[in-house]
């Protein structure tokens, strides 16, 4: 009978010790989950800094889950007409800073550097001056997209690259 709640005090020790581990792991798989667009608010803080033929802005991506997550990388973003169709080319790569990790607990945002270029700098002819309704913004490792109303001077034709963006790090 002593052997029987031995062996029954060590089992239920093991449990416990399972249940602590899959517990800690749950935890640090929330930890590593990436950001979905559906669990983001992106914004744009519309005070840019204007210098040599540019104004650049700062793309913010909060986290309004009740989990942390991660973005990693560059977001894809692109300006839009008023129906929503993508006016010239998405945005470059700005490679300035490598990517790194950005974990988001819940309420945190990450930052995202991004360059509109004046467009009266093109040729006419290559660019196809028109207003921008606002930005597509696709977050790093996501096929789903935001749309930000911000109106702006932008090419409708796929010549000149006029966007550009970094990216993500921590705010």
């Amino acid at each position: 009978m002593v052997r029987a709640i031995a062996v029954g005090c060590v089992v239920a020790v093991c449990a416990a010790s399972v249940a602590a581990v899959r517990a800690t792991a749950s935890r640090a798989g929330e930890t590593a989950t990436r950001c979905s667009t559906s669990g983001l608010v992106v914004w744009l803080d519309t005070l840019g800094n204007g210098a040599a033929g540019s104004v650049f802005y700062k793309l913010h991506f909060t986290n309004l889950s009740s989990h942390p997550c991660t973005l990693r990388g560059f977001a894809g973003v692109s300006a839009i007409d008023l129906g929503g169709h993508q006016l010239g080319r998405a945005a470059s790569r700005d490679r300035a800073h490598a990517p790194r990790l950005v974990t988001l607990a819940a309420g945190s945002t990450a930052t995202a550097n991004l360059r509109i270029v004046n467009v009266d700098n093109f040729p006419a002819g290559r660019c196809h001056r028109t207003t921008a309704a606002g930005l597509r913004v696709y977050p790093p490792g996501n096929l789903a997209s935001k749309t930000i109303p911000f109106p702006f001077a932008a090419c409708s034709r796929r010549g000149p690259v006029y966007l550009s963006t970094q990216a993500v790090a921590r705010s």
